[in-house]
């Protein structure tokens, strides 16, 4: 479980290909506090730490989470957002958050707004999922609230530490960003579809 407050922003500097898995290798400012078991988030996934040393560590994505994510789409030197997991007794600064990504959105438009952000989502409706005004929402990690929520597409408004010391800063029109919907909100649209489909 993690809370979106992104801890720091790591480094891609390998990727590599084992059949239908993602190997990748970061390097990151807490590699060195990471154990092999560990469960990191990177861009909201939670995967598992496989190999690591003072500078770097490794984890790796399968088929199922290369599919619903954006990790597929890395490249050498991209920026990650990672968040180790929460400590049971540490204050809950965002919102939980699970690392299991929902589904992808693509960015329609970044707007400045003197001296903040404002960023649009879109998104496939046809998943399910949905937003709410005020609502919370996990973008590639990062817990936010939602601003201005249409069908299928959303707002978030990013102050100047968000922007700096996130992937956010690289998000521009055509990027592609994780989403991590509220999990409250996911088993009430669930419940509400069955309750329709059985009239």
């Amino acid at each position: 479980m993690f809370s979106g407050i992104v801890e720091a922003t790591a480094r891609v500097a390998a990727l590599e290909r084992e059949k239908e898995n993602l190997h990748i290798t970061l390097a990151c400012p807490f590699a060195s506090a990471l154990k092999v078991d560990q469960s990191v988030a990177h861009n909201g996934v939670c995967l598992t730490v496989v190999r690591c040393n003072s500078q770097a560590y490794t984890v790796t994505a399968i088929l199922e989470t290369l599919q619903k994510s954006n990790l597929g789409l890395l490249a050498a030197g991209d920026e990650v957002n990672v968040e180790r997991s929460m400590k049971i007794d540490s204050l809950l600064d965002g919102h939980l958050v699970q690392g299991h990504v929902d589904q992808t959105a693509v960015c329609r438009e970044v707007r400045e707004a003197n001296g903040s952000w404002y960023f649009t989502f879109a998104y496939d409706p046809a998943a399910g999922n949905i937003t709410v005004e005020k609502g919370s929402i996990a973008v590639n990690g990062v817990s936010l609230t939602v601003v201005n929520s249409q069908h299928g597409e959303f707002q978030v408004a990013i102050i100047p530490y968000t922007y700096e010391h996130t992937n956010f800063h690289a998000i521009k029109q055509g990027s592609v960003v994780n989403l991590e919907f509220d999990v409250v909100g996911k088993y009430i649209a669930k419940l509400a579809k069955l309750y329709l489909e059985k009239g």
